[in-house]
């Protein structure tokens, strides 16, 4: 039999499909972070399965009684408190035993919070990189975020509300006031997506901010990297127009770097560069 990863809801509790809850409920075994989480699920739709507990602190010793289960033909599901098993949360390990092993693996369509934050913060979807929560060491964590200063790509990642603001403010140094989304709770009550700053996402996590956070942080720009022009902004603005960069692109490009500019300043400071060169 497959081990089967089974993405679970990351809120609304209807955010599963028929097909994961048809594969519950035939499981032998399910494998979970946290009994009572799972639980909660189960008893929504009625699944009687069994549960045993694969967390961060066991899944090496568990992950190798699993394989065990599988090699003797049973149906194990793996799934993580919300979202897809193995991203930012256990699963790595017993997929690689599977593979070791050679036994089959499925893995289920359905919720992650990557996807939704992406699409939700206003940034360009593609190309992206997801790096999942940032190092906990500050060293590390600065090493990572030079190394990722040069992308063009869109960058997303998992945020602690007890540790978002330092890590925010290693951010804002290394990559500049970028345009960045902080995207909060999806998929429950009070969700939320905010496309600001760096600096004002900094600013916010400081005063404390409850829930799960993705944030959303635009890509390099090799039009507007130089960071000496960025009190300057209206200097760049003929530079950019004669790249045919319309307005809209142009203010968003500004406002990724100007200190205290509003978009309706930057716009008729355009307009005014584009009727003189006219």
């Amino acid at each position: 039999m497959p081990l089967i990863l089974i993405p679970t809801p990351i809120g609304n509790l209807e955010d599963i499909t028929l097909r994961a809850l048809r594969v519950l409920r035939k499981a032998d075994v399910i494998a979970c972070e946290d009994t009572r989480t799972t639980s909660v699920l189960l008893k929504r739709y009625n699944i009687k399965s069994r549960l045993v507990s694969y967390h961060a602190y066991n899944e090496r010793k568990r992950g190798r009684d699993l394989i065990d289960k599988l090699l003797e033909g049973r149906i194990v599901a793996l799934v993580s408190d919300a979202g897809t098993p193995g991203i930012s949360d256990p699963g790595y390990t017993i997929l690689k035993l599977a593979h070791d092993n050679n036994i089959e693996i499925d893995v289920l369509p359905g919720a992650n919070a990557l996807l939704p934050a992406l699409l939700l913060s206003g940034l360009p979807p593609y190309p992206f990189l997801f790096y999942g929560f940032p190092p906990e060491k500050e060293g590390e964590r600065r090493e990572l975020l030079s190394q990722l200063s040069s992308l063009p790509h869109t960058l997303c990642f998992y945020i602690s509300p007890h540790k978002g603001a330092r890590h925010l403010s290693d951010m804002l140094e290394i990559f500049g006031d970028r345009r960045a989304s902080l995207v909060r709770e999806i998929s429950k009550i009070y969700q939320e997506a905010s496309l600001t700053t760096l600096s004002a996402i900094r600013d916010r996590l400081k005063d404390g901010v409850k829930g799960e956070l993705v944030l959303v942080i635009s890509g390099y720009d090799k039009d507007f990297a130089n960071d000496t022009g960025a009190d300057d902004w209206r200097a760049s603005i003929p530079e950019l127009l004669k790249n045919g960069l319309s307005v809209r692109d142009i203010t968003e490009k500004i406002l990724q770097k100007a200190k205290g500019a509003s978009k309706n300043e930057i716009k008729n400071a355009i307009l005014a560069v584009k009727v003189i060169e006219n």
